[in-house]
């Protein structure tokens, strides 16, 4: 069986951005997705467990590449770190965002 590549979408929430990649994204064939925020309120808040689960990480903005690195700096050494530049600006699975995602991800993947 051939090992699957495991994705990990990151923003601040875990609710629009980051939920919308692993949505898109998850049932592609050769890859596993998860989500997941960098902020305490988090629908999931990112750990240190899922930056070890992860292949290759995509952060939505500069800012979460920063928080990630301040918390998980270790874990983070061997890891693909990716920011895509998507803004805060778009709702839960909003068609624009989903362009954005598909356009920005598909360099990578």
């Amino acid at each position: 069986m051939v090992k699957k590549v495991k994705l990990l979408f990151v923003c601040s929430q875990n609710r629009w951005r980051s939920l919308t990649a692993e949505k898109i994204f998850q049932g592609i064939n050769g890859y596993d997705v998860r989500s997941a925020g960098t902020e305490d309120n988090a629908r999931i808040k990112i750990t240190e467990g899922h930056i070890g689960w992860a292949d290759v990480v995509f952060v939505m903005e500069k800012k979460h590449i920063r928080r990630i690195q301040e918390k998980f700096r270790n874990s983070l050494k061997d890891k693909k770190v990716i920011c895509l530049n998507i803004p805060d600006d778009y709702p839960y699975m909003d068609e624009d965002l989903i362009g954005l995602l598909k356009s920005s991800v598909s360099e990578y993947i």
